[in-house]
């Protein structure tokens, strides 16, 4: 029985179709929310049939997980390092909150899917002419774990949007207050907050630090 994706042979059509199907339910639903007998259901089949064709949940979940990173766009590897990982951190966003749970999934497990496989060469090959040397990998990681955290954050307040809601109310009713000055910005920011401006200062801010690093470290040439 098979429990992973194969990626070694050419894939029937359907071995498409469920994919497909399992792809809408993850936009839908999110990634954790079917089951494998819903996706049967929903292709007309027994779920062995699922299995037959893909395998078992897990191994349709990477599927899906392979066809949503698929959509992420390369950035143009003659810009420099931080503009790069800015245009591809911002394009990951909208692609991950399209298909709820993937984020998570990435943050925890790792891109161990084959559509990840040129992002992580070309995002590690750009660290390394940038000077960051034997560093490149884990400053890699750094990067795509901390967006897929803060989109993984988005997907898990969508499920639950009544606690953030009373949250945001508690917190404006402190926006005129003149004795607590720390509440009160944060009362005027709750009313306006907006999750993509926020998930971009936080991208930003995160390379600020690594640009520090790289100020820090020493001059290298990419081996």
């Amino acid at each position: 029985m098979r429990t992973s994706a194969s990626v070694d042979k050419p894939k029937s059509d359907g071995h498409r179709r469920i994919v497909t199907e399992a792809l809408r339910l993850t936009r839908e639903e999110g990634v954790e929310n079917w089951t494998l007998r819903r996706l049967a259901g929903a292709v007309g089949a027994y779920p062995a049939v699922v299995y037959h064709h893909v395998g078992d949940r897990e191994a349709v979940v990477a599927e899906v997980i392979d066809a949503v990173v698929a959509e992420v766009a390369l950035p143009d590897e003659r810009l420099r390092w931080r503009e790069w990982f800015e245009e591809l951190l911002t394009g990951l966003r909208p692609v991950l909150r399209g298909a709820p749970g993937v984020a998570r999934r990435l943050a925890l497990h790792g891109p161990g899917v084959p559509s990840a496989l040129p992002i992580i060469e070309a995002g590690v090959r750009v660290l390394r002419a940038a000077g960051f040397g034997d560093e490149s990998v884990v400053v890699y990681e750094l990067l795509l774990n901390q967006a897929c955290l803060f989109v993984a954050f988005e997907d898990d307040r969508d499920l639950s949007p009544g606690i953030r809601e009373r949250s945001a109310e508690l917190f404006s009713s402190y926006r005129d207050s003149e004795t607590k000055p720390g509440l009160a910005a944060l009362g005027r920011y709750a009313a306006v907050a907006d999750p993509a401006e926020f998930f971009g200062y936080a991208i930003a801010r995160t390379l600020d630090g690594v640009a520090v690093r790289l100020a820090d470290r020493p001059v290298s040439t990419p081996a």
